[in-house]
């Protein structure tokens, strides 16, 4: 019976589909999870998720590298996903075009303190100057953050961990600070946290309302756009390119 078990586990862990159906699972875990703990922030369905799958990597002894070979399908459907917050933004362009101003203000001022904020942190803390790079640009999406973090001489793995982190606790921490600095307007509410969660924070606003959805979505796509140009320049001011 164990020696059958062996050989079906063997035959499972070399197919790709092992561990789509893993990620869909844990994902599904974090949901149930999330669902009956009330909603509660804490209880966060990515952070869960992401748990339960590096624990079943680490205990199967499955590299990173075959684990993505299934989990690449998910990792394809997000760009399908990130056209599709087209359709929300569009259903708000009017109030968008309304307040341009001010959101431009915000944009430019969040993604400088992002970039800035992390450097400061990663100083203090004497990290190494690969370390500072990588750290940097943790508040826009992976892809963004990994190439800039590469251009720059960053260390793009450590990079991604420091993206995830900021996703997750930006999430977390998302509803109780906008209720205790009592922001209660959806558009405000989307927009801080697409500005500084990126698609972890995009997804949990669609969790408060559509339209902070929207918002969201709005400046996550912006945000990388902008902390692709101010990256380079910070870098240089702050002398963390090497």
């Amino acid at each position: 019976m164990t020696s059958q078990l062996v050989e079906a586990w063997v035959y499972l862990s070399a197919s790709p589909l092992l561990w789509l159906l893993a990620t869909l699972l844990a994902y599904q875990c974090g949901v149930w999870c999330y669902q009956r703990a009330g909603s509660h922030p804490l209880v966060n369905p990515v952070a869960i998720a992401a748990l339960l799958l590096i624990t079943a990597l680490l205990l199967s002894g499955t590299p990173y590298s075959r684990y993505f070979d299934g989990a690449q399908f998910v990792h394809f459907l997000l760009g399908p996903a990130t056209v599709a917050l087209a359709v929300p933004l569009y259903q708000n362009v009017s109030r968008i075009r309304r307040m341009l101003f001010p959101l431009s203000i915000a944009l430019l001022i969040g993604a400088s303190v992002g970039v800035a904020s992390g450097v400061l942190l990663a100083r203090w803390l004497d990290l190494s100057p690969a370390a500072v790079t990588s750290l940097a640009p943790r508040s826009v999406t992976t892809p963004i953050a990994m190439a800039l973090s590469e251009s720059l001489g960053g260390i793009p793995p450590l990079t991604a961990t420091f993206v995830i982190f900021t996703g997750v606790f930006g999430s977390i921490m998302a509803k109780p600070l906008l209720a205790a600095l009592r922001i209660d307007d959806p558009a405000i509410q989307g927009f801080a946290l697409g500005l500084s969660s990126h698609g972890v924070g995009t997804a949990r606003a669609f969790q408060l309302s559509e339209t902070a959805g929207a918002f969201a979505g709005l400046a996550m796509g912006l945000s990388g756009m902008v902390t692709a140009v101010l990256m380079p320049l910070l870098a240089w001011v702050l002398h963390i390119a090497h």
